[in-house]
């Protein structure tokens, strides 16, 4: 496909193991096969993003993982795939980057651009905060744990990552559009864990500075 198109690789970004309950969350908003808990996932963001349905049929005819995602939002196509089989998933990705023609180094290096800590929620608040909220539902009292990060592909990273390192809920996920957003709650304890466990996970993902 070279020469077809000017690529841009935004994000590449691979889950090992992923976590009960972001494999719960991403099953329930699946547009695709919805994954389970230890399966290994892939997330690609790119541009052009209307190459991402092409893209998705060259790695399933080549590659035996099942596709949770493939939409494109604006100018950005993200791509997901799973499977059992970590070798399959890193296959998958290999056909990608031989699509496009980069490397994985041509990704954009992930950067936080907000967080924030709330201790002590507000019963009202938290209220309020569930109407939106995908996942375990927030009460009052807890810690909450807001974090967006660019691109949003990345946040998927940072909230699989969060759950290895903590025991807090997952309330709510969002990894499409420009930036990725999470929110987290459970004892102040665990959610400091799970945050620094978060942005050690973004900060340890290489590629190219945003322009």
């Amino acid at each position: 496909m070279a020469g077809q198109a000017q690529f841009q690789l935004r994000a590449y970004c691979h889950l090992d193991r992923i976590q009960p309950q972001f494999a719960a969350f991403v099953g329930k908003i699946a547009s695709g096969a919805p994954p389970v808990e230890g399966e290994s996932t892939l997330y690609v963001e790119m541009v052009p993003g209307i190459w991402v349905y092409r893209i998705v049929d060259r790695v399933l005819k080549a590659v035996a993982v099942q596709p949770s995602a493939q939409m494109v939002e604006r100018e950005f196509g993200m791509l997901a795939v799973h499977a059992f089989s970590q070798a399959n998933v890193l296959q998958a990705g290999e056909v990608v980057l031989e699509a496009l023609d980069l490397s994985i180094e041509d990704r954009l290096a992930p950067r936080i651009v907000s967080e924030h800590i709330i201790t002590n929620i507000h019963p009202s608040q938290a209220q309020v905060l569930n109407r939106d909220n995908g996942g375990t539902m927030i009460e009052g009292g807890q810690t909450l744990l807001v974090m967006e990060c660019e691109p949003a592909a990345y946040i998927n990273l940072a909230a699989n990552e969060a759950e290895k390192a903590a025991q807090v809920s997952l309330n709510h996920l969002s990894s499409v559009g420009v930036f990725g957003r999470i929110w987290m709650s459970g004892s102040e304890s665990e959610i400091m864990a799970a945050r620094n466990a978060a942005v050690k996970a973004i900060s340890s993902v290489t590629g190219r500075p945003a322009a």
